[in-house]
């Protein structure tokens, strides 16, 4: 039986938007920004250092984690909140159903046999519409702001995970928002956690 699902997704794709819908209709919490917070708690940091840090490499370069600068114990301070990261998503994995929008939560969950891991992407066009909609323009052009969002969490994923971020083998449902539209792909997530077998 699926209790946990977490929503891995490509910026612009709307996949935070259907995190949320997906936990309303399901009656359970949804731990997106909630996260961030508890992170920042937890850890000291601010809330903004949190959200960046959390998710995103420190640059778009392949080589952005390789000058951190570490403390004594040879952390960097991305390290240190992976580390509270990844025990609070595993704490509230054990407190009870839930949504889990990013932050490697399907990595990190991925032994546990009451997971639906989600993929959510849609085409460039459709991405780039949607952030400018939902974020307003910048000094940037759209389509190289995704670009460069994605790579940074490309990026993080590979850091923290060793695995490749978006490849299909890591979860168990990749949705393109774009051609299903976000209350379909909703709609099909709940249907998939309803209708999913434990693994024995």
């Amino acid at each position: 039986m699926v209790r946990i699902i977490t929503i891995s997704r490509e910026f612009g794709s709307g996949g935070r938007t259907v995190g949320k819908e997906v936990a309303a209709c399901l009656g359970i919490p949804c731990y997106d920004r909630e996260l961030i917070e508890k992170v920042a708690e937890e850890t000291g940091y601010a809330r903004e250092f949190v959200e960046e840090e959390s998710e995103y490499a420190p640059s778009a370069n392949d080589l952005a984690y390789m000058f951190l600068a570490r403390g004594f114990d040879g952390l960097s301070n991305a390290d240190r909140i992976w580390i509270e990261q990844r025990k609070i998503i595993e704490k509230l994995a054990n407190d009870g159903p839930c949504v889990i929008v990013g932050r490697c939560a399907d990595y990190i969950l991925k032994d546990r046999s009451d997971c639906l891991h989600v993929f959510v992407y849609a085409d460039k066009t459709f991405r780039a519409e949607r952030i400018v909609k939902q974020y307003g323009e910048t000094g940037v052009e759209p389509r190289k702001r995704l670009q460069e969002k994605d790579k940074k969490r490309k990026l993080n994923y590979k850091y923290f995970t060793d695995r490749e971020w978006g490849k299909r083998e890591n979860y168990h449902l990749s949705i393109d928002s774009g051609f299903f539209g976000i209350e379909k792909a909703v709609s099909i997530i709940v249907d998939a956690a309803g209708g999913a077998k434990e693994n024995e």
